[in-house]
């Protein structure tokens, strides 16, 4: 007996003595930890300083039932039900009597970690901070700590919603997509450190009010995106897309010397008949380029000088015979010997086969090394993942038959992506330079500069200024003569080519006669600043690139050209001094805008304090400023078209418009709160 009492003796000295460390360890791994505490994710800004993608703290609130000493429960009984009221009252998600009850229950039960509330922003977070018993507080010359525990919590917003939202893109553990993805590293910053206890009922709660390691904020990247023009490309290139009912679409505008992408948007028709950003066409799809490529076969057997704008060439009846296949134009031609300048306008198949198939038949790889030369077969090297590779075959490719030669010179047996196809014609705008696209343009921390990105070239002269000269009168004819005509605006030159290329099927080759529809280009011809290239895929309603991708083009172009007063020419010549004389009339609207508007016009003496009482004599003008709210109807009586589509569709609300001028009436009640998607019909007279 004594010697068992003597063995429990000598394990009980060794268990605390010898193993004592390990197992406290043991027991301190299991109800202390190490938390990550997640940095705040640094911001996305557009070109102008708009915020793309911002991180917002949220917070869940817990309450510390134990916060106030047990020998205090006076205190704590004197201003429980009053928090409760408060609660109640605030969060309007249960009644006074319920908070009181859980408060209670968890005072009687010494809970330190009661949830109260999940996802609470940081503005309603400092007004919970102000009831009581959730902040620092004196009772009877004794001071008390709060009862309230907030745990911060990061939620990342896009403040423009869908804008450009494919390419501000996001990033998981498996995923990487858009600025997001590629920058993540940047963005995300470094995490912290806090230590937690578990309690009773396996809560953990933090074992300090402050965390040991804190988080370091990630960096901001600053895009070449710019808002204004990213959503005049959205919002023509949706409707165009419904106008045409067509399966999907892109377009990409960027400026012609530095490659930056000014806008980008990809839209898919979803099973609802609605169209939504969920895959970036314009850089991951690779496909069949059709007639936008004949700008590459021109330019190389001009640059290899075979032929020239004035060469003549035979098409005959608008058919061309190869091996086993035969060559057709879409339009019978007016004339069976036509220029090369003639041709390329027209976009003849049969005459840029012909001429290719003439001079590259016996060698052809000799045009595919040009091609090649150029880069035409090497990615983009772009700032976001998910680049398609090009396909640009050459004759040792294992899939070149007789007919690859012929069918590449117009645009078939290669693939490029939308992005690929514009950084050529791009190329040309450029003066032969080519460069890459650029989508970011410099990271910043705590307001410093971090890393810049300058416009990268890929090519420093792709042909000759010779052919480049030929060229670009020829996609000017375009415009001018030819596939593009209506597309041509009398306040600026501009220079394109249209395209329309069949879609293989998979199981059914070309059979299915799907197709795409494409225009490249970029403007003012004679000076360009920006390229632009539309691609519509499978259209319903017609099928060729002038009519279909064309429109877009031009809507965008135009609202470009009216919005970037470089490219009114002379326009300081046009300005009127307006000082002391009557202040011309605006309707109601931006103050933003109309501030641009009149500055532009070289009026500067106003006083907007006066404009904004709403009057219109005759020295004033009608302006009040509107505050949007989603979900709340806006009075946009008095507004334009444009600025009362802006106001309810950034309210949330369906606009359906009846008349021409400016608003008379909208069927909402201006202040209402309505369910977001809600229709409202605005007349204008």
């Amino acid at each position: 007996m004594v010697f068992g009492a003597l063995a429990v003796f000598a394990k009980l000295v060794h268990l605390q003595y010898v193993d004592g460390g390990e197992w406290r360890a043991i027991a301190d791994s299991l109800t202390i930890q190490e938390r990550i505490v997640e940095a705040a994710r640094g911001n996305i800004y557009s070109n102008d300083g708009s915020l793309l993608a911002t991180s917002v703290p949220e917070y869940e609130l817990r309450f510390d039932a134990m916060a106030i000493p047990a020998e205090y429960d006076d205190v704590f009984n004197s201003k429980v039900d009053s928090l409760a009221f408060k609660l109640a009252g605030f969060f309007k998600d249960r009644s006074s009597r319920q908070y009181a009850a859980l408060l209670r229950e968890s005072r009687v039960r010494k809970r330190r970690y009661v949830l109260l509330k999940r996802a609470v922003s940081h503005q309603d977070l400092k007004i919970v901070k102000t009831f009581p018993l959730l902040s620092n507080f004196r009772e009877n010359r004794k001071r008390f700590s709060t009862s309230l525990v907030a745990v911060r919590q990061n939620k990342r917003i896009l403040p423009f919603t869908n804008l450009a939202a494919r390419t501000i893109g996001y990033k998981t553990d498996e995923v990487r997509v858009g600025l997001e993805g590629a920058y993540g590293d940047y963005i995300e910053g470094k995490s912290g450190v806090q230590m937690m206890q578990r309690i009773a009922g396996g809560v953990w709660v933090p074992l300090n009010r402050e965390v040991e390691v804190a988080p370091v904020d990630g960096s901001d990247i600053i895009s070449t995106i710019d808002v204004h023009i990213q959503d005049m490309a959205q919002r023509a290139l949706e409707k165009q897309l419904k106008i045409s009912d067509a399966d999907n679409g892109c377009v990409v505008l960027m400026e012609v010397q530095t490659g930056e992408v000014r806008a980008i948007a990809n839209f898919t028709k979803d099973k609802d008949g609605e169209y939504r950003e969920k895959y970036n066409y314009a850089i991951a799809q690779g496909a069949d380029p059709g007639s936008t490529f004949k700008l590459a076969s021109y330019m190389v057997a001009l640059d290899d000088g075979y032929i020239d704008t004035s060469s003549v060439v035979d098409i005959g009846n608008g058919t061309y015979k190869v091996p086993a296949h035969t060559i057709r134009d879409s339009h019978a031609p007016k004339k069976s010997k036509v220029t090369v300048k003639e041709a390329f306008e027209e976009s003849s198949n049969v005459a840029v086969t012909k001429l290719i198939n003439t001079y590259y038949g016996e060698q052809p790889a000799r045009f595919t090394s040009k091609l090649h030369s150029w880069g035409l077969n090497k990615p983009l090297g772009l700032q976001i993942p998910g680049e398609a590779h090009p396909i640009v075959k050459t004759p040792k490719s294992k899939s070149w038959s007789k007919l690859s030669l012929v069918q590449m010179s117009y645009g078939y047996e290669l693939k490029l992506t939308p992005l690929q196809t514009l950084v050529l014609y791009n190329a040309v705008a450029n003066n032969g330079k080519m460069v890459a696209p650029l989508f970011v343009k410099e990271i910043q921390h705590l307001g410093n500069t971090v890393q810049k990105f300058e416009a990268r070239v890929i090519n420093k002269q792709i042909v000759s200024k010779g052919t480049l000269s030929k060229i670009q009168g020829m996609l000017e004819g375009v415009m001018t003569e030819g596939t593009g005509k209506r597309l041509a605006s009398p306040l600026y030159t501009s220079a394109g080519k249209t395209g329309t290329a069949q879609m293989a099927d998979d199981s059914r080759g070309y059979g299915a006669r799907r197709y795409q529809s494409s225009f490249a280009g970029y403007f003012p011809a004679n000076n360009p600043k920006y390229s632009m290239i539309v691609v519509i895929r499978n259209p319903r309603n017609g099928y060729y690139g002038g009519s279909v991708a064309g429109p877009v083009f031009k809507e965008l172009a135009d609202m470009v050209y009216a919005n970037d007063l470089t490219l009114q020419g002379g326009f300081a010549h046009r300005k009127v001094n307006l000082a002391g004389e009557t202040m011309p009339l605006t309707l109601i609207g931006s103050k933003e805008a109309s501030t641009r508007v009149y500055e532009a016009l070289g009026y500067t003496r106003f006083n907007w304090n006066l404009l904004a009482q709403g009057t219109s004599d005759s020295t004033r003008a009608p302006f009040r400023e509107r505050n949007i709210k989603e979900g709340v109807v806006p009075d946009v009586v008095g507004m334009g078209l444009a600025d009362a589509l802006f106001a309810m569709e950034n309210a949330g609300f369906k606009a359906h418009i009846n008349g021409k001028g400016k608003v008379v009436e909208q069927s909402l009640i201006p202040g209402t709160k309505l369910k977001i998607g809600t229709k409202v019909a605005i007349q204008l007279n």
